[in-house]
């Protein structure tokens, strides 16, 4: 079993309860089997520049690796327009990584042979030296909020046969993934028009707690951002969410602030700032405008609680939502929530009507 202080559980926290038994290494999921007649999708792995994440403090690459999955149609039929689903991953992992957790194109294909109608789904990579971003707008870290909503929605649609409307993009997360649907999705419905939660992390208020005096030693001893890597998952994640919610342009070699001594309540309070389930109430307008949103977390994941309590504050202001508890843990049967219930989602929430 594995121990930690206060501040370090609820950096666990921040990630998923459910990936502690298998030390937070990438949990083998469940696989579903290959539809019969299923055609296959074609895979473009590009390369997408962020002007919203040029010159970040810490150093992280504005150029970023993406994977577009093409539908079976889109190389024959050239005339045909497209919605588009931008998939986000969770933290540790990158869109290569998150491809495989969904098995995609697999999944997507078999979305498809089963009824779901086609479009382009999009998976950016959004790792950084610390292996998150958190979908932030930080200077540590650069803006991934605009990175995503505004620089990649532009490059997908200047050089794919999208349509190019609020109504047929679709928003959907997983985990870290699942709180930057959250973050940006309140944010930007000017620019997505269905949005689909998955198990998302972060969604409340840090707690305070000390520090072992050997993880202050460790931190004190990352004297360069590509140190982190020497970190353990607890420390590593507080160096993330540190960068991407207290940067601090001022603190050379990582510009950021941690939640620790005289000023551990200040920070935190910034962390608090950036708690969806703090910063909802904000952004009820937005909701309203959403065609459809979707919550999902499985039973067995610590993110269960505070998925149910975003939905709950949905409900609370009328905002038509559907939230759903199935058997698995944090990742175990993520693959089949999405060829079973995320491409369908969006297959019935986005207008594929290029005339409207």
């Amino acid at each position: 079993m594995l121990h930690c202080t206060k501040i370090m559980c609820a950096a666990l926290g921040l990630f998923g309860l459910a990936l502690a038994g298998s030390a937070f290494a990438q949990v083998k999921n469940n696989v579903p089997d290959v539809v019969p007649g299923a055609r296959p999708d074609t895979v473009d792995h590009i390369n997408v520049h962020g002007t919203a994440l040029e010159g970040s403090l810490e150093g992280d690459a504005a150029d970023r690796d993406v994977l577009v999955f093409l539908p079976p149609s889109y190389a024959a039929d050239k005339a045909r327009r497209y919605p588009v689903v931008y998939a986000l991953h969770g933290y540790s992992i990158g869109a290569e990584q998150w491809s495989q957790e969904i098995h995609a194109p697999q999944t997507l294909e078999g979305a498809f042979a089963k009824g779901a109608k086609e479009m382009i789904v999009v998976l950016p990579d959004s790792k950084t030296v610390h292996n998150g971003s958190m979908y932030s707008s930080s200077v540590t870290t650069g803006d991934f909020e605009n990175f995503v909503a505004r620089d990649l929605v532009a490059y997908i649609d200047a050089h794919y046969r999208t349509l190019a409307k609020r109504e047929s993009r679709g928003l959907v997360g997983h985990s870290m993934g699942g709180y930057g649907a959250s973050r940006i999705g309140m944010k930007r419905a000017d620019v997505f028009g269905s949005l689909y939660i998955m198990s998302p992390c972060c969604l409340s208020a840090r707690t305070a707690g000390a520090l072992k005096p050997e993880d202050e030693a460790a931190l004190a001893a990352v004297n360069a951002p590509a140190d982190s890597a020497k970190l353990p998952f607890f420390l590593r994640a507080q160096l993330a969410s540190a960068a991407a919610w207290s940067p601090n342009p001022k603190k050379p070699p990582l510009y950021l602030d941690l939640p620790v001594g005289d000023d551990q309540q200040a920070v935190l309070a910034k962390w608090a700032a950036n708690a969806p389930l703090g910063f909802v109430d904000q952004y009820v307008g937005n909701l309203r405008r959403y065609r459809a949103i979707a919550l999902d977390v499985g039973d067995q994941d610590g993110l269960r609680t505070d998925t149910g309590k975003l939905h709950e504050a949905l409900d609370k202001y009328g905002i038509v939502n559907s939230f759903t508890i199935y058997p698995g843990t944090h990742t175990s049967n993520v693959a089949f929530r999405f060829q079973d219930f995320v491409m369908p989602f969006f297959s019935n929430s986005l207008s594929f009507d290029p005339q409207k």
